[in-house]
């Protein structure tokens, strides 16, 4: 059975002091071993100081973001291997607002998800279809894309190391969220397009859900076959209702 996973996602909402405070309550609030997998991506400048707060305790350290090139002269990106240094396991890669706010298709989020897996961190790849999309009835063949251009680069066995995230774009901070029904339908479809390639990786796959998820929408959302827990951004911001979202996952 596919273990549940909850991954905060604190964008910049959060300054060095009150990320510091969060992640120590939320370290102290996780039970060994916890109900599901719990994971913080923080900003960059924030991970040394989280590291060392999640250092010997269960809750995964991630980065938002990672750089799609090895090294080199690339003035203000950061490695795989920079984000390895520091003990991130996770890194979300693709998120909606790095596709769709600052211009990274396709072809560089594959390159990003290949150097995470190259250096055993879990990348997180985020898909997921734009309002106008939907509205055209194209949200199956926007994510199809997505995915098939990961595993034209990375191959399919890399997911057996990975995660994926669903993200409606139209969902994303906007307050609005996916029926669990209409959630599951596109879970539903990102794990048969990884069964075309190897049932038994699809079987294993965890998909999570991100979209505004809020404590109140968590247990409809997470009770879905094919949704294995959420990537949480505004919610994740406040202790108790992160904490509400990791213990309605099914266990």
């Amino acid at each position: 059975m596919r273990r549940s996973m909850v991954v905060a996602n604190w964008k910049m909402y959060v300054s060095r002091a009150s990320a510091r405070v969060l992640l120590r309550e939320i370290v102290d609030a996780v039970s060994e071993p916890p109900s599901c997998e719990v994971g913080v991506c923080a900003p960059y400048v924030y991970i040394p100081d989280c590291a060392e707060i999640v250092q010997g305790t269960c809750v995964l350290l991630g980065a938002q973001n990672l750089s799609d090139h090895k090294d080199g002269p690339y003035t203000g990106e950061i490695s795989a291997a920079m984000l390895s240094e520091f003990g991130c396991r996770l890194v979300l890669v693709g998120h909606a607002e790095r596709r769709y706010l600052y211009g990274e298709n396709n072809l560089s989020v594959a390159a990003r998800y290949l150097k995470a897996i190259e250096y055993g961190i879990a990348p997180i790849l985020c898909v997921g279809e734009t309002l106008e999309q939907r509205e055209q009835g194209r949200t199956f063949q926007a994510i199809a894309e997505q995915l098939d251009t990961v595993i034209s680069i990375a191959g399919i066995d890399s997911f057996t190391r990975a995660v994926v995230g669903y993200e409606p774009v139209w969902a994303i901070g906007s307050g609005q969220t996916a029926s669990a029904e209409q959630a599951q339908e596109v879970h539903a479809f990102i794990r048969s397009q990884i069964a075309s390639h190897s049932p038994r990786i699809a079987e294993s796959l965890r998909i999570l859900y991100g979209g505004s998820v809020k404590p109140k929408s968590a247990p409809e959302l997470f009770a879905m076959p094919d949704i294995d827990g959420g990537l949480i951004g505004v919610a994740a911001l406040n202790k108790q209702s992160f904490l509400e979202i990791c213990n309605a996952v099914k266990v």
